[in-house]
C-alpha cells in the first residue's frame, strides 16, 4: 500500500514539473516604451511578419515585429 501511494506521489509530482516547464511568461518592449506581459514565449510568423502569443487573460494576439524592440523570459 505504501508503494502505490509513494509511486502515486511522484506521478504527481512529474506531472506538475512537465505543466510548469511548458510554459515560459515573457516581456514584450514595444518601440514606443509599451511593456506586454505574455503567458508563453511569443512566436514569429515570419511569412506574415508578426509575432504570436498568448495573453495573461488567455487570448491569442499578434503584434507586428517592426513594433517589437525586445522580448524577455520571465
Amino acid at each position: 500500500m505504501k508503494l502505490k501511494t509513494t509511486v502515486t506521489a511522484l506521478l504527481i509530482a512529474s506531472s506538475l514539473g512537465v505543466i510548469a516547464g511548458c510554459a515560459t511568461p515573457s516581456v514584450i518592449t514595444l518601440k514606443d516604451g509599451r511593456q506586454i506581459q505574455t503567458k508563453d514565449t511569443p512566436k514569429l510568423d515570419a511569412d506574415a511578419g508578426f509575432y504570436r502569443y498568448q495573453q495573461l487573460d488567455g487570448k491569442d494576439t499578434t503584434i507586428n515585429k517592426d513594433d517589437v524592440l525586445t522580448i524577455k523570459e520571465l
